[in-house]
């Protein structure tokens, strides 16, 4: 009979506590969401944030804001995230760079992107465009690097993300060409130097990318792909540009600091998904490189472990280091 009574007992404890969870799950949240984005305004994950920000703000009832923390390579913005509270009121809106990047390319981080973190989904996919302004005298990406070639060191590229920076060195060591590499804030920043001939080119992300081909600013030379981007038929593929093995996407995803409850995740995960599925931010999307390919958490996991292989690979094998 007492084992009866405790076992009982034990099975109404547990459901209690399953019980407590979900209507904590439930009331969620209560008070105002923040999402921390390591990119100053007018990035892509900042562009694309907001536009799903404003839909999740309308499914919890609460504000969601973005918390642009631009600089640095996002390290401070990524230990701001790693430290605060996992109870669910601050999310990381984060790319490549902080997660797979970062840790390639610093001996040490005030913060570990596996540890440090609960994956909730992967957002974006975006593979990486070579940029010239609309009057340049390149049409084609062989056009590019011939000049590059015949004057070796005079010319000028800009990167304003790490990500950006890997995708132009892996150009530089493919192509053969000797090219100063000049740092900003965001790539949106160096776009006036592009246009006033300061830089000669840029290799950015198809979000940015898209806006400055679609508005007449910019040409597209090739995109990093094996195959023609779907949301830039225009642009060949690297293999089509002449520069096979140019093949690059970076990407962006949601995290929560370490300790987050998993229900708490799960309940995340699946409002994001929803937001992305809502035929409103499907529209904003279709002029910024396409739907966000969201996933699971676990696979966001997995997919952010391989990815710091990769991206590791890329790097040590080009060489690249920090200025």
């Amino acid at each position: 009979m007492k084992r009866r009574v405790f076992t009982l007992g034990a099975l109404l404890f547990t459901l209690g506590i399953k019980s407590t969870a979900s209507a904590a799950e439930l009331e969620w949240p209560r008070s105002r969401v923040t999402i921390i984005v390591p990119f100053p305004a007018g990035a892509a994950t900042d562009i694309t944030g907001r536009i799903v920000a404003a839909k999740l703000s309308q499914m919890w009832g609460q504000p969601v804001v973005i918390d642009n923390r631009g600089g640095g390579n996002g390290i401070s913005a990524s230990e701001a995230a790693a430290r605060a509270k996992p109870d669910g009121l601050t999310l990381f809106l984060t790319s490549a760079m902080t997660q797979v990047v970062n840790p390639a390319l610093y001996e040490k981080l005030p913060y570990d992107p596996i540890k440090d973190f609960e994956p909730i989904t992967r957002f974006g996919r975006l593979p990486f465009v070579v940029l010239v302004p609309a009057n340049s005298p390149f049409k084609t990406l062989g056009e590019l690097t011939a000049l590059l070639k015949k004057e070796p060191g005079k010319h000028n590229f800009g990167a304003g993300s790490l990500p950006a920076r890997v995708a132009s060195e892996l150009y530089k060591k493919l192509a053969d060409v000797d090219v100063v590499s000049i740092a900003y804030k965001s790539n949106p920043q160096a776009f006036p130097d592009l246009f006033s001939g300061l830089l000669t080119f840029m290799i950015i992300d198809v979000v940015n990318a898209k806006l400055q081909i679609d508005s007449g600013k910019m040409r597209g030379l090739a995109v990093s792909l094996g195959q023609r981007e779907e949301q830039l038929p225009q642009v060949p593929s690297a293999p089509e540009a002449g520069l096979p093995g140019f093949e690059l996407i970076t990407w962006t995803g949601f995290y929560a600091p370490r300790g987050t409850p998993e229900p708490l995740i799960n309940k995340i995960n699946r409002d994001i998904v929803i937001a992305c599925r809502d035929p409103g931010v499907l529209q904003s999307f279709s002029s910024l490189g396409g739907p966000p390919k969201t996933t699971t958490p676990q696979e966001f996991k997995e997919f952010t472990s391989s990815e710091m292989q990769k991206w590791g690979e890329i790097i040590r094998q080009s060489q690249i280091k920090l200025d």
